[in-house]
């Protein structure tokens, strides 16, 4: 007898796994401890289910167990909870992947300095799972990468070892939604795409997503799964870089773009009202749309839309450092060498403490290329983590916005907009003040030394 055929007689049934998965009586394993998979934990523990997560970071196997949270949005006592009930536990020990029936993987994938997809992570996580895969274990992937991946590289390493997705083992894809610090929808209330490599596969991954999210939608195929998530993501890229030209264009002739997105959502069809910003950040919407155009000259299609969104995005940060040497110029005199400019915000979206693509850090290098000397203030990081691109930023510290430190500022530059400053109060103390989020204006601020960029 072989290998498979001695594994598939000793597979539980897809439908002895959904009893069990009604049952409760099913261990889920998430591989990657970050802004999704600990939210996905903690749902799953919601839920009823026993679940192990699995990290390299020993310093946050050991936090997590401590039921202390590193991530700002995620209350320690979320964790704390999940942990003294005995539902949650964290491990560096991927040996352990032998114990759970769901592993469900969400781990980084990077892009390469040269814009290429990097899924080292995802490769090695799917070696560290072959090693230790059984029977009737359900593997899902939810990190965001390219149509393909599931099938074309995560498989073929799990059936290295012989055992065969869809007889011995079931395999899917889910795109994770997580908005870090959104209020309205957390992961169980987000619905959640699910594809599998075939019937079996699917009924079991659906079933487990039953349970934990609002509505599962099974879509045909793991690729598609896998192109749903990029759409969502180029959707958002190539609205927000159309709202950033807008934004230059509409400057030149002396027209606020933010009161034209304002009066055009009045409009109850036929628009969606996106704003421009200093640039793109976070984990999803700078990098995913790359995965496709990476893909796509396997194909021999040029993605015109997505590069050309690229390039605008990726330009902001340049038009936002232009746009405050030309306002230097004209209220002082001078230009940013030497000029003392504080940057509000660190972070790539307003509160939260994600520092993932955040162009504020791409914002420093720039003026600091330029000469000028900066410091930054945010209520949410404290301190610039080690980052891949921006090395060189890690261990700055916020200054404080104690009486006389805005004043001291040569230049003030609103990159995010936290809702714990008041920019009221900021415009005021500021000689000159750079809003790239509308942040002043919305606070009722206004001035000749304020201006929208």
């Amino acid at each position: 007898m072989q290998l498979g055929e001695a594994a598939a007689a000793s597979s539980p049934s897809a439908d002895d796994l959904i009893t069990r998965i009604a049952a409760r009586n099913y261990r889920v394993g998430i591989i990657g401890l970050g802004y999704v998979g600990i939210p996905l934990a903690l749902t799953a523990c919601k839920a009823g289910f026993p679940v192990i997560g699995f990290d390299i970071d020993a310093r946050r196997v050991e936090q997590l167990n401590l039921g202390e949270s590193f991530i700002k949005h995620i209350p320690s006592a979320a964790v704390a909870d999940a942990v003294q009930a005995g539902r949650f536990s964290a491990t560096a020990d991927f040996s352990r992947l032998a114990e759970v029936d769901a592993i469900i993987i969400a781990v980084p994938t990077p892009l390469t300095r040269n814009r290429e997809p990097d899924l080292s992570f995802v490769e090695r996580t799917s070696e560290a799972v072959a090693a230790r895969l059984r029977p009737g274990q359900l593997v899902v992937l939810e990190s965001t990468t390219w149509p393909g991946t599931t099938d074309e590289v995560v498989k073929p390493m799990l059936e290295a070892g012989g055992l065969r997705s869809g007889v011995d083992f079931y395999l899917a894809f889910s795109p994770e939604r997580e908005d870090p610090g959104n209020q309205t929808h957390s992961t169980s209330t987000i619905p959640k795409v699910v594809g599998g490599d075939g019937s079996e596969a699917l009924r079991i991954a659906k079933a487990l997503y039953d349970t934990l999210v609002v509505k599962t939608v099974p879509v045909s195929t793991p690729a598609t799964a896998e192109a749903v998530k990029l759409t969502e993501n180029i959707f958002r890229a190539v609205n927000v870089a159309l709202v950033n030209e807008l934004k230059v264009i509409y400057h030149k002739m002396g027209i606020d773009v933010w009161e034209v997105i304002d009066a055009a959502k009045t409009k109850p069809f036929g628009y969606m009202p996106f704003y421009p910003g200093p640039g793109l950040g976070g984990h999803c919407i700078p990098i995913d749309p790359f995965y496709l155009t990476w893909k796509a000259r396997e194909y021999d299609i040029t993605t015109r839309f997505i590069e050309l969104a690229g390039q605008i995005n990726t330009g902001m940060p340049y038009y936002v450092v232009d746009r405050l040497a030309e306002s230097l110029d004209l209220a002082a005199g001078r230009g940013l060498r030497g000029a003392r400019v504080l940057v509000i915000g660190i972070a790539y979206k307003k509160n939260v403490d994600d520092m993932r693509e955040s162009p504020s850090l791409r914002l420093i290098e720039i003026l600091e290329e330029r000469r000028a000397a900066v410091d930054y203030f945010d209520p949410h990081v404290p301190e610039i983590p080690p980052t891949r691109e921006h090395a060189a930023l890690a261990g700055r510290r916020s200054v404080s916005l104690a009486d006389g430190t805005v004043e001291a500022y040569d230049a003030v530059l609103v990159a995010t907009d936290h809702d714990a400053i008041d920019f009221g109060a900021l415009a005021a103390r500021a000689r000159l003040l750079v809003d790239t989020r509308n942040a002043c204006g919305r606070a009722g601020a206004v001035g000749m030394h304020i201006v929208k960029a």
